[in-house]
């Protein structure tokens, strides 16, 4: 059974950084596209902040991230991860890590299978 669970999440001061992580199992990395997703405080819906493809390992960004975050992958641990640095308020939310097949771009993929979140908020 395909699974993921976050953690990493917490309080932290604008400017600062946090390393989140999201563990998968029952698929492996190579064989799923897995997308980082936040829904900020009152909204509704996902939106998405980054993804990487299982094919090459490309990553994508959402523009308002871009230079500041980063995700990478370890296939020996089949975990993602998303370095973000530099945060800013407007990057507090629930960030949850989703999986989809690997056949098309990660970014236009259609994510099935997602975790229960993990809390980020920037504040002084």
């Amino acid at each position: 059974q395909l699974q993921l669970v976050e953690s990493g999440g917490g309080l932290v001061q604008p400017g600062g950084s946090l390393k989140l992580s999201c563990v998968v199992s029952g698929v492996t990395l190579d064989n799923a596209n897995i997308g980082w997703f936040r829904r900020a405080p009152g909204k509704e819906r996902d939106e998405g902040v980054s993804c990487i493809n299982s094919a090459n390992d490309r990553p994508w960004y959402a523009v308002p991230v871009k230079g500041r975050f980063t995700i990478s992958r370890d296939n020996s641990k089949n975990t993602v991860y998303l370095q973000m640095n530099s945060l800013k308020p407007d990057d507090a939310g629930v960030y949850s890590c989703a999986a989809a097949g690997p056949m098309s771009d990660c970014h236009t993929a259609a994510y099935a299978v997602w975790g229960q979140g993990t809390e980020v908020s920037v504040s002084s």
